[in-house]
């Protein structure tokens, strides 16, 4: 319960300190004189490395970079929200609502599961967690951004001709590459692989993790896209730091 406590105590503190931060976005000295949107041209594993190498591998440099990063993605985010807002095209209130339910579904699981596992989550395996759930927010904001038309203008290529009766009768049946037949989607491998993490906890803390995780779906309805992304941050959450990582990061 203690660890518990401390998890959620550094969670909290970290997005207050974001949200701060995000205030003086353009007087942050961790953002080395680059604006935002050039910290988030780069992927976030890249952005560390530059930063530990700006910083000499200070101690906190890693913690460091992420919380830049993270700010800037908060205000990304807050900005696509805001812009949404101002033409009418964003979210109604009964839909925010709901991706709130979601996003705290999603915070009250990473706490849990960062006191479960062994050896207990450190400050770096906590910021990034905490970076990584940002995701969410924008993509929420994001699938509300108008579309591009489609052109209208009839193609110019000209479709292959079909095949005839005598052809088809005459042309090998393709089988399904063996692999489509012998690998499960990428949303079963991960909910089996999840599975199998969940299973090393304590048996003390398995009923509790698995609970809070099921919340995250409770809350509100997912397409495929999105299932997938809350299981892959959900291993990541649980998988040790020595683990192959199941999948790259979300950016």
């Amino acid at each position: 319960m203690k660890r518990i406590s401390s998890i959620a105590v550094v969670l909290v503190l970290c997005a207050a300190s974001l949200a701060d931060n995000a205030q003086k976005a353009p007087a942050s000295a961790d953002r080395l004189g680059l604006t935002c949107a050039q910290i988030l041209a780069i992927s976030s594993a890249n952005w560390v490395a530059k930063f530990a190498k700006e910083k000499n591998a200070a101690a906190d440099a890693t913690v460091r970079a992420i919380a830049a990063y993270g700010t800037c993605y908060d205000a990304r985010s807050t900005h696509l929200a805001s812009a949404l807002g101002a033409k009418r095209k964003g979210p109604s209130a009964a839909a925010r609502k709901e991706f709130a339910n979601f996003d705290q579904a999603l915070k009250d699981f990473t706490v849990l599961a960062l006191a479960a596992v062994s050896p207990p989550a450190d400050s770096v395996k906590t910021a990034y967690a905490a970076l990584y759930e940002k995701q969410f927010r924008y993509e929420f904001y994001q699938a509300f951004e108008p579309k591009p038309a489609q052109s209208t203008s009839p193609s110019k290529t000209k479709p292959a001709p079909a095949a005839t009766a005598a052809q088809k009768d005459t042309l090998p049946s393709q089988p399904p590459p063996a692999e489509a037949v012998t690998e499960a989607d990428p949303i079963t491998k991960a909910k089996n692989h999840f599975g199998e993490l969940l299973g090393v906890l304590p048996d003390d803390k398995i009923h509790e993790v698995h609970a809070a995780f099921g919340k995250i779906f409770a809350s509100r309805p997912v397409d495929g896209e999105t299932k997938l992304a809350v299981y892959r941050y959900a291993i990541f959450v649980l998988e040790p730091p020595s683990a192959q990582p199941f999948s790259p990061p979300p950016f």
